[in-house]
């Protein structure tokens, strides 16, 4: 019995060993990525953030103003439109690739044939640049090229599909093209949340003689709640960024028609020598990106952490 105790003891010990080495191990290996982490995102950020509260122009400087670049920048007509074309491009980006992202990924869990051939075609968009992407979709809007000519050539000859040279319809062109290349990814990810479903549910569901959407609508979606809340914050994410689309697209015209604030801040630093307004306007886009990514990492993390914890 005292010898059976005694390796006990020793195998606990030795179990103690090992997973010390293999915490200590993994701790060595994401030193580097850690301290990239901090160095880029914290002390850069920080770095931009500070410069925003002086008077920077071609080159960084500390010469403090306060909040003078944020009045400044807040009495822009530039960036004012750029807000309000970024909220109306933001909301209807993020609805429309969950709808479409959502309906392929529902297409594709019916064990269609040929799945993976489909499931390559939604998804390749994705794996293209957004240069790439606003060039294909600006030939394709291009009156005397794209879409319209070839139509009228067909013989409907009233149609008309130009909305990037119309400063009232430009901000739906670029959005045409960025659904088109993102919803590939919200299907990924749905498709994913979808084949996690028991089996079991749906036979049930069937057996009561529930109707399809009825299921979807208030049993999956539901069921899948963190499938799409991922979804939603890399597309937000990527709308508060969204600049290589608009430079490739439009340049950010007609006019100012579908200006955007990643556009501003990278026009203010490089092009107009203002680096103090243009990490103002940086900072101000930082805000609802942490208002996004905050919760979603408390509710994801941190509180299920801290369950488990007490």
């Amino acid at each position: 019995m005292e010898e059976t105790m005694v390796n006990t003891v020793t195998e606990t010990k030795k179990n103690n060993r090992t997973s010390k080495r293999i915490q200590f191990s993994a701790l060595l290996a994401s030193t580097p990525m850690m301290i990239v982490a901090v160095g880029v995102f914290v002390i850069c950020v920080s770095y931009s953030v500070l410069l925003s509260f002086t008077r920077s122009r071609l080159f960084p400087n500390l010469k403090w103003v306060g909040l003078d670049q944020y009045e400044r920048l807040w009495g822009t007509s530039r960036w004012i439109m750029s807000v309000e074309n970024l909220f109306i491009y933001g909301v209807l980006f993020i609805a429309f690739c969950l709808l479409s992202g959502f309906l392929m990924a529902v297409f594709l869990d019916q064990k269609v044939r040929f799945e993976s051939t489909f499931r390559t075609l939604f998804l390749y968009p994705y794996a293209m640049s957004l240069v790439v992407t606003g060039l294909i979709w600006q030939w394709m809007m291009e009156p005397s090229l794209g879409i319209q000519n070839v139509i009228q050539k067909l013989g409907w000859e009233s149609f008309h599909f130009a909305p990037l040279v119309d400063p009232q319809y430009a901000i739906y062109g670029v959005l045409i093209a960025a659904v088109w290349q993102s919803s590939g990814l919200v299907m990924a990810i749905m498709l994913a949340g979808l084949r996690g479903i028991d089996e079991q549910l749906w036979k049930a569901t069937r057996v009561d003689g529930i109707p399809p959407w009825k299921v979807y609508l208030f049993i999956i979606l539901p069921m899948i709640r963190p499938v799409i809340v991922t979804s939603v914050v890399l597309l937000a994410v990527g709308v508060v960024r969204v600049y290589d689309l608009i430079v490739a697209q439009t340049g950010g015209g007609p006019g100012m028609a579908t200006e955007m604030p990643a556009k501003f801040v990278i026009d203010h630093i490089t092009q107009r020598a203002n680096v103090g307004l243009g990490m103002a306007a940086a900072t101000m886009m930082l805000l609802p990106v942490l208002v996004v990514i905050g919760p979603w990492i408390y509710r994801e993390y941190v509180r299920p952490a801290t369950r488990q914890g007490g």
